[in-house]
């Protein structure tokens, strides 16, 4: 699991600003289909020895009767509750608020390391300024500037001695690990506690009943599962857009560790933008992935409904054709059983190898249909393929010109492997690399 940091503080002190810095890009879209992103809220940080969870929050304003500020207070209150280190970000220009100091004492109480962090620091004159903040009884402020990146090496290198080093502990290969995500109270710890046959988990219509995730051992047909459910961050009472949003961060989190993503819908609520992010990341991730679509039993049907249900999923869901959808309701055990069998046949493909002669053969035919554009003048060859890896099956195909294959191309070539070997359920990756001078 990646160790979670989180920006905080008031309203416009620069915190997306920063967020931007460190992640070093404008929150960029990882696959180039169209649908395929993530929350704005945050983003995987791999630029650094040690990886981490970066998330930037609404302001924070401790005292105000304005519902959207109280809304984005309410984020970040549960960004802090989430977070493994907390940065707290102030602004020179404004000065020591008493806001800034009011936000300072809650952060106080927590246990969690916070650095304290004073922005919009661009010259000599604004780092003399920054002096003021030294009131807040610290030992240490971070004088910076997130737009010009003044400043926030000094901040990283001393964040990354904090964070923990990567685990290098080879996993259990035999074990398949399976997440079940989605939105607060669709029915996760209720399905959990079926595919167990126990009460493992408490379920309870109230959104807010678990706060993190739960991880249960078990074995079926000779296999070790590792379930893991994500109940998310939650806390009882109405469930706001910005809970939503860190129950996500927990089913993050829990897919940096699975194999086979279960992905919970509510058959009454539909398939909301939060679905589409949380199932979009699990793509980026290259996780096996089922479309679960629970409480079944609830919506008025006809023999027709399920048929156009799935006609739903595949317009909103429509970078992921090859993803399984299935219909269940956890409260009845409706189809509950269909599960675990549809679980073994997603892993054993996302599992699964297919020799160097098939696999070139397919690609040789592919090619003969619909060879790739010329460019600049050129024609571009695709010499031979491996399959390099498995979860997710990766291929590597060798071509004279590896940096001028479209994205239209290589969705090509994903669809005719998909048509001619299945993997069900799993994301196909495919590289392209040069030989000779090209590599």
């Amino acid at each position: 699991m990646l160790p979670v940091v989180a920006i905080v503080g008031r309203p416009n002190v620069g915190k997306s600003t920063l967020f931007n810095r460190i992640l070093c890009q404008r929150k960029a879209i990882v696959e180039d289909m169209p649908g395929v992103t993530r929350d704005r809220n945050y983003a995987e940080v791999t630029r650094y020895d040690r990886p981490f969870l970066l998330i930037d929050t609404g302001g924070f304003e401790p005292v105000t009767d304005d519902r959207l500020l109280a809304q984005m207070r309410e984020q970040s209150q549960l960004a802090v509750e989430e977070a493994d280190i907390v940065l707290f970000l102030m602004d020179v220009r404004q000065g020591l608020t008493p806001a800034d100091q009011e936000v300072a004492e809650r952060l106080r109480r927590t246990d969690k390391p916070v650095f304290y962090v004073v922005n919009k620091v661009d010259g000599k004159r604004q780092e003399a300024l920054s002096a003021e903040f030294y009131a807040l009884g610290v030992e240490q402020i971070y004088a910076l500037s997130a737009e010009h990146g003044r400043g926030v090496g000094g901040l990283m290198e001393d964040i990354e001695a904090l964070l923990p080093q990567p685990d290098a502990q080879e996993e259990i290969t035999s074990e398949v690990r399976l997440a079940v995500i989605g939105r607060p109270n669709v029915g996760k710890s209720s399905l959990v506690n079926r595919l167990l046959g126990f009460e493992r988990v408490v379920a309870n219509p109230t959104a807010g009943t678990t706060r993190d995730s739960i991880d249960t051992p078990f074995m079926h047909n000779d296999q070790r599962y590792v379930l893991i459910d994500t109940a998310g961050i939650r806390r009882k009472g109405k469930v706001s857009q910005a809970l939503e949003k860190f129950s996500a961060i927990q089913a993050l989190k829990a897919m940096d560790r699975a194999h086979v993503v279960l992905m919970v819908i509510d058959a009454e609520e539909g398939i909301t933008d939060q679905d589409l992010s949380v199932a979009g990341y699990a793509y980026e991730k290259g996780r096996a992935l089922i479309l679960v679509v629970n409480k079944w039993d609830l919506p008025e049907k006809d023999e027709k409904s399920m048929g156009r249900y799935v006609e739903e999923v595949k317009r909103r869901f429509k970078y992921l054709p090859f993803v399984p959808v299935l219909f269940v309701s956890a409260l009845t055990g409706q189809r509950i059983a269909k599960i675990m069998p549809l679980v073994e046949d997603v892993a054993e493909e996302f599992n699964r190898r297919v020799t160097t002669g098939l696999l070139n053969k397919t690609l040789e035919d592919a090619v003969q249909k619909h060879p790739p554009a010329m460019v600049r003048g050129g024609r571009t060859k695709l010499y031979y393929a491996t399959h390099a890896a498995v979860r997710p099956p990766t291929f590597v195909i060798f071509t004279n010109r590896p940096d001028d294959i479209h994205f239209s191309y290589e969705r090509y070539l994903s669809n005719c492997f998909r048509e001619a070997f299945g993997f069900k359920g799993a994301p196909i990756r495919i590289r392209f690399k040069g030989r000779g001078k090209n590599a």
